[in-house]
Order: C-alpha cells, then sequence, then structure tokens
C-alpha cells in the first residue's frame, strides 16, 4: 500500500511538471508575436537561453557542487549535438516560422507543437527500429491532417498557392522535430539528474547559438537591434528566459525523467489550447477551421495514448502467466 502511495505520488509529480512546463510554453508564442516585431528571432533565442542557461549553471553548482559540474569522461559531444537540437534547432527554427507567418503565426506555431507526440512515435521507431502499429500510423496521419487543417484553415488548395506559408510552417515542423530528439535523448543519460541534463545541454547549445548569431552578424544577414528594441523586449526576455526557459524546461525534463518521453511528450497537446485561449482574450480568435483542425489532433493524440496504454497492459499480461511457469516449485 505504502509503495502505491510513493508510486502515486512521483506519477502525480510527473504529470504536474509536465502540465507546468507546457503552460508556461503555451503563453510563449503570443508573447513572442509581440517580441517578433522589435527584435529578430536569432537574436532573441541567444538572449532567453543565454540567462536561462546561466542560471541553470548556477543552480547547479549550487545543488550538485563540483561533481555535478564535471563533464571529465562523460559524452560532451552528444550532449552538445541535443543542445544544439533542442535549442538552436527549436529557437531558430520555430520563431522564424512564427515571424514569416505574421499575426497568425501564434496560433500556428502551437499547433505544430502538438505534433510532437506523433512526431515523437515516429523518431522511436526509427532509432529502435521497431515499426509503430499500423493503428498508431494511421493516428499520425490524422494529426498531421488537423494540422493542415489549421495551417490552411480549411481551404487545403491554398498549400499551393502559398509558397511562403508553407515555408514557414515546415520550419516549425522541423523545430518541433528537433525537440523530439532533444526530449528522447534524455534517456541516453540515465545518471545525469534533470537539471544537470537541462543545465549542461543548455550552456554547451549556447555554444552553437552564439557562434550562429555572431555569422549572421558578420554576413550581414541579420542587423544588431536597435537600443530601444533591446529595451522593449526586456519583459518578453524575462519571461521566456526565467518562466518558459528555466523553470518550463528544467520541469519538462523533470516530469519526462518520472513519466518516460514518450507519455511526457502527450503533454505538448497542451500548448495549442494555452495559445488560443490566450490569442482569444488578445483579440485574434481561431477560426471554426482551426477549432475543428486543432480538435482533430488532439483526438489522434488521446485515442494513440490510449491505444498504446491498452496495448502495454494486454501485452503485460499476456506475459505474466509465462513468468509464473518459470518460477521454481517450493517443495513443502
Amino acid at each position: 500500500m505504502i509503495g502505491y502511495i510513493a508510486m502515486k505520488n512521483t506519477y502525480t509529480t510527473g504529470v504536474m511538471c509536465c502540465l507546468l512546463a507546457t503552460l508556461s510554453w503555451g503563453a510563449t508564442f503570443p508573447i513572442m508575436t509581440s517580441a517578433l516585431t522589435r527584435c529578430d528571432p536569432y537574436t532573441f533565442t541567444t538572449l532567453r537561453y543565454g540567462f536561462a542557461g546561466l542560471a541553470l549553471v548556477v543552480a547547479l553548482g549550487l545543488r550538485e557542487g563540483r561533481q555535478g559540474l564535471s563533464l571529465k569522461g562523460q559524452r560532451v559531444g552528444l550532449a552538445w549535438l541535443l543542445g544544439s537540437a533542442g535549442f538552436v534547432g527549436f529557437g531558430f527554427l520555430v520563431f522564424s516560422g512564427q515571424q514569416m507567418a505574421g499575426k497568425d503565426g501564434a496560433l500556428t506555431a502551437s499547433i505544430m507543437m502538438a505534433t510532437m507526440p506523433m512526431l515523437g512515435i515516429l523518431v522511436n521507431g526509427i532509432v529502435r527500429r521497431i515499426a509503430p502499429p499500423a493503428l498508431s500510423v494511421g493516428l499520425v496521419m490524422l494529426s498531421f491532417f488537423g494540422v493542415i487543417t489549421v495551417i490552411t484553415k480549411g481551404q487545403y488548395g491554398s498549400l499551393l498557392n502559398s509558397p511562403s506559408s508553407y515555408v514557414a510552417n515546415a520550419l516549425m515542423i522541423m523545430g518541433a522535430l528537433c525537440w523530439v530528439i532533444y526530449t528522447l535523448g534524455a534517456g541516453l543519460f540515465p545518471h545525469w539528474s534533470p537539471l544537470k541534463y537541462t543545465a549542461m545541454t543548455t550552456g554547451l547549445g549556447m555554444t552553437s547559438i552564439l557562434t550562429l548569431n555572431a555569422a549572421l552578424y558578420l554576413s550581414g544577414k541579420v542587423s544588431v537591434p536597435a537600443p530601444a528594441d533591446f529595451v522593449f523586449i526586456i519583459p518578453h526576455v524575462f519571461y521566456t528566459a526565467v518562466i518558459a526557459g528555466f523553470i518550463g524546461i528544467l520541469c519538462w525534463n523533470m516530469g519526462n525523467k518520472i513519466l518516460t518521453p514518450m507519455n511526457g511528450v502527450l503533454f505538448m497537446d497542451v500548448v495549442p489550447l494555452t495559445a488560443f485561449s490566450i490569442s482569444a482574450m488578445t483579440g485574434v480568435t481561431p477560426t471554426a477551421a482551426e477549432i475543428t483542425g486543432a480538435g482533430m489532433t488532439g483526438a489522434a493524440l488521446i485515442l494513440n495514448n490510449l491505444y498504446l496504454r491498452y496495448r502495454g497492459a494486454k501485452t503485460a499480461m499476456l506475459a505474466r502467466p509465462m513468468q509464473e511457469e518459470r518460477l521454481p516449485s517450493r517443495c513443502d
């Protein structure tokens, strides 16, 4: 009984961590709508993860000491690659796509985040060389059809008529894929705490962010924002660095450590719900087609999760009699 209560409390903690993270991220996209009018996504990403990464490294040092900060004998290259995928890939691609999408970018970007559970199934299948169940593949298709409905607002022919819009959408989906890879990558560091994985990957990922941002400045592709623009985005940077960055990403990795990434990533469906609610309060009301598409994506995610849970429980029940048969008989 005590073990059950402890397990239940741990599961609840995982749920709360993932929920807190995705709620904070849902608010990020409407906030970025304003920030991206005064600052490019590359500079903003540098500021956001720079401050968040610094706070995370300090927290790691206080929590785990020198041993926590040590990377001796660790897979530094892999941690750098995952940090680059998570923070360069996600930050640069998603927010570039949102900026290209214009005033509707926040809603579109948030829906793209809801594709992560399905992307997780595909990535997990490729990495482990295990084909996903046929029903899961069908639900993947339903999920993407829901996304296309949101993108086109039900006018599916517009995909062929608006190349700039589907370039923006493609960038956001690639950014979502990068975050899925980052999330699943935590399993490759089982001996690291969630705080260490978050701090180290953020810090190492920042080397890539700074290098690419410097290259963009030096090549003239991006201009350094004016001082007035930096002042304007201070509250935006504070929220995305402290709330959605330091707290949100740490909670995300803690929750996924408890629930496993394949279950934790399901909570990304909360992101569009939060973004839709905040956008509606600011006057950007989702259309009927966008709501329908979001509903299809959400339904696909929920149905797939229920199916995988049923499938897992059925497999466990079938395996139990075989385990009992293998147990040695006890003589009186």
